[in-house]
């Protein structure tokens, strides 16, 4: 899993240098703008710094988040701080926002961005999601989007992220989940893992891993088929699946975002 790691902060250094996105979101070969088609507004792409939105998301946790001001906010993976300046702008002045990401480049990328559009209440952590650099319920809510997938341990990843929220705090996530078996050129893709897609696992074992982790009332906000969104990482089986015949992800990977609790 050392492997696969350092493949992903070497794939997610190089989207931080150089504004390319991933094969996370539709502008791989489908879209101009892969923000608007996993449901955030044109507000939103206008409200944060420039460069902060990388196109790297599933869905968008914060639109469910209801966050309040003077909440603390913590993102999982939170690269350019995209959903991380939208959180700031929510909890305002009182508020404060925390971005842990583990790509150096992707911290430096998002505190640029931070100091340049005049954030004070946003701070960038570097660190893994498995070992939060984040105190015992020290977050209000927590967000996340297309990131935990990434994580060998789903299972450790929330329960961190169970650890710092404090009680009654609420998380909100959006997420890549498999409903069947990958075709085998995926499978076992270094590649495919690193675009978010061999790394998945069932929708049954991820609400299993939010449900031993702790969290309660967990409820499923949104649901839909991402195999257009995620149709770059098929490169590894001949191309974008978007323009073949068939779409070999179709009905197999499915982009959730979730809710849930912990009890107060």
């Amino acid at each position: 899993m050392d492997d696969v790691k350092g493949r992903v902060r070497e794939r997610y250094g190089n989207i931080a240098r150089q504004s390319e996105s991933s094969c996370c979101s539709g502008s791989s070969c489908c879209s101009s703008s892969p923000s608007l088609e996993i449901g955030y507004e044109a507000a939103d792409t206008q409200a944060v710094p420039q460069g902060a939105d990388l196109g790297l998301g599933c869905g968008n946790p914060t639109a469910i988040a209801d966050l309040r001001p003077g909440e603390t906010v913590l993102d999982l993976g939170s690269g350019g701080g995209f959903d991380c300046f939208l959180s700031a702008n929510a909890v305002g002045s009182e508020g404060h926002v925390i971005g842990v990401d583990m790509t150096e480049d992707m911290i430096s990328r998002a505190r640029r961005n931070a100091e340049g559009a005049g954030y004070t209440n946003v701070e960038f952590r570097h660190g893994e999601i498995e070992a939060l650099p984040v105190e015992d319920a020290e977050v209000d809510v927590i967000i996340s989007n297309c990131v935990i997938n990434l994580v060998p341990s789903k299972q450790q990843a929330f329960a961190e992220a169970f650890r710092v929220l404090r009680p009654g705090g609420r998380l909100h996530v959006s997420d890549i989940v498999l409903d069947g078996p990958l075709p085998p050129a995926l499978a076992g893709s270094t590649e495919a893992y690193v675009g978010c897609v061999g790394g998945a696992v069932s929708r049954e074992t991820y609400l299993m891993a939010m449900q031993s982790a702790g969290f309660v009332d967990i409820v499923i906000e949104a649901d839909r088929d991402a195999s257009d969104i995620l149709s770059g990482c098929c490169s590894t089986a001949g191309g974008c699946a978007c323009s073949a015949p068939a779409n070999p992800l179709k009905g197999i990977v499915t982009s959730l975002t979730i809710s849930a609790r912990k009890a107060s």
